[in-house]
């Protein structure tokens, strides 16, 4: 399914055939020839040729919104509508089998402004990304319940621990307090140390995250079951009818109130499992500001791993 190199051929007219070879002829001058001005075409072959503005990895069609050439992914599927989601990756697009293509082309450019607007919003998302990537070493540093903590290589530290957080309660202001001592070498690799924080940070959630649980059960009036962790790169979490959990360990990065609305938000799954008015009523019976954390979880970039 992957056209990409399509280039808007509902704009165009396809390529002339190549011509046949033949014998090569004496170059004579001509005098110029002058034409009479036409009209400016839709779009310059330079414009054609260069690369989209924002490119799908699995591109198969593009389109020009406004001014700004948009290669995204097509889906068909069992649908009633068309459906436009943005994410990291760029614009996916999904339709019902029996939509034209005109139609989905019309609801692209119905729905642009949105369009642009979401993926110029990932595209600098994915630039404070980039720039948070943690360099795994003595003194790198990465966010615990919103706090800074430090790396520190501690050959004296019991290994078998997985770790130690000190606090620095003099610390000067604006410097972070919190170190995390890890008993390996100063010449463990960056995948071993990254490997020790990470197993750190697990548990540390697991622990966390079972005490919200246990917090926010009772007052949701539901009963969860089981916990697992999850490490996907899309959902926070998810709450089968079972009463499993699954919340992703990164969450341990943020600060406890983001945390919380995580937990709470899949809690209320267990008494509405949907996105109605009415799940969102029993979310804000635990979390009135809920909104707005749920914007800092959108929002916030956390570092690449």
């Amino acid at each position: 399914m992957n056209r990409f190199l399509q280039l808007a051929l509902d704009l165009f007219d396809p390529p002339a055939p190549a011509p046949q070879a033949v014998a090569p002829t004496p170059v004579v001058a001509r005098a110029p020839v002058t034409t009479p001005p036409t009209s400016a075409p839709v779009e310059t072959l330079d414009r054609v040729l260069s690369p989209a503005q924002f490119d799908h990895p699995r591109a198969n069609r593009q389109a020009v919104l406004g001014t700004t050439r948009v290669a995204y992914e097509f889906r068909r599927g069992r649908r009633r509508n068309i459906g436009f989601a943005v994410g990291p990756e760029g614009l996916t697009v999904s339709a019902p089998k029996w939509v034209p293509l005109y139609e989905v082309e019309s609801a692209l450019q119905s729905k642009s402004a949105w369009i642009l607007k979401k993926l110029d919003e990932m595209r600098v998302r994915g630039e404070r990304i980039e720039t948070a990537r943690i360099q795994w070493r003595d003194g790198a540093a990465f966010p615990f319940l919103g706090e800074t903590v430090i790396v520190v290589l501690d050959p004296r530290q019991d290994s078998k621990g997985g770790g130690m957080l000190h606090t620095a309660p003099d610390a000067l202001p604006g410097v972070t307090s919190l170190t995390l001592h890890l008993g390996l070498s100063h010449l463990a690799t960056e995948a071993q140390i990254r490997d020790a924080v990470q197993a750190w940070l697990m548990r540390q959630a697991k622990r966390l995250f079972i005490e919200r649980l246990d917090h926010f059960a009772p007052r949701l009036g539901v009963q969860w079951k089981k916990l697992s962790l999850s490490s996907a790169s899309t959902r926070w979490g998810t709450a089968s009818a079972d009463g499993s959990i699954r919340l992703n360990w990164r969450l341990i990065h943020f600060r406890m109130p983001v945390i919380d609305y995580v937990v709470a938000h899949e809690l209320s799954h267990l008494r509405v499992m949907d996105h109605s008015p009415r799940f969102w009523d029993t979310v804000r019976t635990v979390v009135p500001d809920y909104a707005q954390l749920r914007g800092q979880l959108k929002d916030e970039a956390l570092p690449t791993w």
